[in-house]
């Protein structure tokens, strides 16, 4: 429509078109707007096209995304913007776009595909009771194309006037978890677990998957792949197939009259702990997520290298360890920046449920530094659920150790000392309502 009011205008709104149409364009080129929009933009008539291109500017204004968000003075990807540059809006698009992008990425390029659901599982289910706790010892069986195997799951329950407070599954990567009640250790205090009233469950990861470069597929991965042939270069190594277990394990655990199965939490130390996030971020029906000391390729940030503190890298880990991740891994050893994902969208695939990270502050291998700034920017994700207060105070590296920072959904705590899961720890991990949203002074 021609408005003869506004010829004098018309250079300005010829401009505002030509804006509207390159960015238009240029969101066509990626992906993220349809031709027929491109037309649209292009074809407005001149007067009308002010409105219209000012209409166009602004919605994309609002759709848009920044590539990158900034960690520590460093530029990471943005978990919250979709592949075609999109803005996630909410936790619609976080649920039904962005989270399902994030999980193909990460297995395509880090972690490896995962095992397929068994074609046939059992149970096997021997119990005993000493008085204060019930133990029970389940024979997991599965079965897939290539044959059956079979791995153990203890779980220790207390006895008590009602049900457990909630149940600690872990992944326990050291093979030193026995049947006996009574056993304590830093790394696995079942009594003190138990004494506190939560159930402890616990699965042997070299029963899954041996951590060995030379067997790891004697396992479960054999039962799903030929064992004659090479795996497929995408396919998930041991930390994959662990964290398989811990899901195959939760099957159990939706089973048992003793467990409620909305409070389990999966947690995992050092190696174990890169399973248990990964695990976490997969499957949703873990209520919370605790990784320890869990490092490069858990809570580390990839990017940052070896953080100035000489720790694990991407091509250190695919050295030190190649049956760990897959071969598509290896195309980032030195090359992390070209990685299409970062370990802080990891910990937000975690969301809504509680994310729980534990440092060291003499971890250097592990990057602690690495690790909090992971958490901080796994909080954009929490915030789309109104639950991005960290607990922390300020966003600053150092935060206060040996102290818990506990968020409606997020907990965080930097303990004094080195690499390892210690009693301290469990202290902090039992101390307040895991499956609770509920602000607390202290403890998680």
């Amino acid at each position: 429509m021609h408005i003869p009011s506004r010829r004098p205008d018309r250079p300005r709104s010829t401009a505002r078109s030509a804006r509207a149409l390159l960015v238009a364009a240029t969101l066509f080129a990626t992906g993220g707007l349809a031709m027929p929009q491109v037309a649209a933009a292009a074809e407005a008539p001149a007067g009308a096209s002010a409105e219209r291109g000012d209409d166009i500017v602004g919605g994309l204004a609002e759709m848009l995304a920044d590539a990158t968000i900034t960690l520590g003075g460093n530029d990471y990807p943005n978990p919250l913007r979709l592949q075609d540059g999109n803005a996630v809006d909410g936790p619609e698009s976080w649920e039904n776009v962005r989270r399902e992008e994030l999980l193909a990425d990460f297995r395509e390029h880090v972690y490896g595909e995962s095992l397929p659901l068994p074609t046939e599982q059992t149970f096997d289910v021997s119990t005993s009771d000493t008085g204060d706790v019930v133990r029970k010892t389940v024979t997991i069986g599965v079965t897939g194309p290539e044959g059956s195997g079979s791995f153990d799951l203890r779980l220790f329950v207390p006895q008590g006037d009602g049900p457990p407070r909630g149940t600690s599954l872990m992944i326990d990567h050291r093979g030193s978890v026995g049947d006996d009640p009574g056993q304590s250790s830093g790394y696995a205090p079942v009594s003190t677990i138990t004494g506190a009233g939560y159930a402890f469950a616990v699965i042997d990861a070299n029963d899954l998957a041996p951590d060995d470069s030379g067997s790891y597929r004697d396992g479960v991965i054999n039962l799903f792949h030929p064992s004659g042939r090479d795996l497929p270069d995408d396919a998930g190594r041991a930390i994959s197939a662990w964290a398989w277990g811990a899901s195959r394990a939760m099957d159990y655990l939706e089973t048992d009259p003793d467990i409620d199965p909305t409070k389990v939490g999966v947690i995992g130390h050092s190696r174990s702990g890169k399973a248990s996030l990964w695990a976490g971020a997969q499957d949703t029906r873990f209520a919370a997520v605790i990784t320890n000391n869990s490092g490069s390729t858990g809570a580390k940030l990839a990017r940052r290298g070896d953080g100035g503190v000489g720790a694990e890298t991407v091509a250190r880990i695919n050295s030190s360890f190649p049956h760990w991740f897959p071969q598509t891994y290896r195309e980032y050893n030195d090359n992390e920046s070209a990685l299409p994902v970062d370990q802080h969208e990891l910990m937000g695939l975690v969301a809504p449920r509680r994310l729980v990270v534990g440092s060291a502050t003499d971890d250097s291998n592990a990057d602690p530094q690495g690790e909090f700034l992971a958490y901080v920017g796994a909080a954009r994700v929490y915030e789309l659920y109104g639950l991005g207060d960290t607990g922390l105070g300020s966003d600053d590296w150092r935060p206060e150790t040996d102290r818990a920072h506990r968020g409606p959904a997020m907990s965080y705590h930097l303990r004094s000392g080195g690499h390892g899961l210690t009693g301290a720890d469990w202290d902090v991990y039992l101390d307040g309502d895991l499956f609770s949203r509920a602000a607390a002074p202290a403890g998680l």
